[in-house]
């Protein structure tokens, strides 16, 4: 499960491929409760925005912030049950997290190794996320979070060597380009088709 991960930092990218300008940030490690660039758009006017958004999802009802450091992914299996995350899914609350790699522990030598995974092309990647909207209750501030979506990763050439052997393999899906207006304009039904390992680019080890 994708607990950190670096953002982008190419707004040339993000103009180019999206027509929009990335927010400027002091923070490119992203964990649990940090700030990261999201994708999202609104199925009113048809229109994309991005923004800064808090890693680890926070329903309308939860009872204070750090709930979101249990629920930075969410199982494309169960999205669509669980009562953190049923709202988003739902409701069609589909976004894109920008980022330029992320990390998962790798056993191979017999300890957990912290390892980086980016796009073999070297160009940022598009995460499938769901976002939700919180208030803060004190101060009344509206906060935007998000959650990535993981799939089961044993046939993945890269993802299922990671983890520990005894565990289920996992891996976020980083979409291809083509289907970045597929995820954010999707309903239910076709966002669950498009998370599969055959969506994602190919991927590395570095």
């Amino acid at each position: 499960m994708c607990v950190q991960y670096l953002t982008t930092a190419n707004a040339d990218w993000v103009k180019t491929t999206f027509d929009l300008e990335l927010p400027k940030t002091q923070v490119h490690d992203v964990f649990p409760t940090y700030p990261g660039p999201i994708i999202l758009r609104s199925h009113q006017t048809n229109r994309s925005a991005i923004g800064m958004a808090r890693f680890g999802l926070l329903p309308s009802w939860a009872k204070e912030e750090n709930f979101g450091r249990h629920t930075y992914n969410a199982r494309a299996e169960t999205v669509d049950e669980k009562p953190s995350y049923r709202a988003a899914w739902k409701n069609r609350h589909y976004a894109l997290a920008l980022a330029d790699q992320f990390y998962e522990p790798c056993y191979e030598t017999g300890k957990a190794v912290r390892t980086g995974i980016k796009q073999v092309n070297g160009e940022p990647m598009a995460i499938a996320s769901i976002w939700d909207t919180w208030t803060e209750p004190d101060t009344g501030e509206l906060i935007v979070s998000f959650s990535m979506l993981t799939i089961n990763a044993n046939d993945h050439p890269v993802m299922q060597r990671l983890h520990k052997p005894e565990e289920e393999k996992r891996t976020v899906v980083p979409l291809r380009p083509e289907l970045f207006n597929a995820w954010l304009d999707a309903t239910p039904e076709s966002a669950r088709q498009l998370l599969s390992i055959q969506s994602m680019p190919e991927l590395q080890i570095c």
